[in-house]
């Protein structure tokens, strides 16, 4: 059950490959994100001294949250991956044009995961034809509809 999507990331981004991580939060965050108060849209992700880094990512603490823990909402977080995977992801991020984007937050079997996607920048011509691409099987799914009736 998908919680977020990160719809920016696939206007920027072209997506290679995909991979599922979990997150390393505290006891508010999670309560936070079941309750819907997390946003991915200026979030990425970064490989440091061989782990794997959520920055950016906002998780807006809850008002019943306990008095004596002060909530950073943007802090660091770390995704939780096997060391074949990190190894595989630090190769791919240190050629050229690829980097690491959150694509999705979800629930498996009770748990947080984060998608995180390698990802290479679009340019704005292909965001165009992304675009007018979209725009046409719009147009064709009209055109079948009222043909049908």
């Amino acid at each position: 059950m998908s919680i977020i999507d990160n719809k920016k990331a696939f206007h920027d981004y072209f997506i290679e490959e995909r991979f599922e991580a979990g997150l390393a939060l505290e006891g508010w965050e999670v309560k936070a994100i079941r309750a819907g108060r997390v946003q991915l849209k200026e979030a990425y992700v970064v490989v440091k001294n061989g782990a794997v880094w959520l920055i950016g990512c906002h998780i807006s603490p809850l008002l019943t949250a306990s008095t004596h823990i002060h909530p950073d909402p943007t802090r660091s977080r770390k995704l939780l991956l096997h060391a074949a995977e990190i190894n595989k992801l630090i190769g791919k991020t240190e050629r050229a044009g690829f980097t690491l984007v959150p694509l999705d937050m979800h629930y498996v079997k009770g748990r947080i995961k984060l998608e995180i996607g390698l990802a290479k920048g679009k340019k704005q011509h292909d965001k165009r034809a992304a675009e007018k691409e979209r725009e046409w099987q719009r147009e064709k799914q009209r055109m079948v509809r009222t043909a049908q009736r």
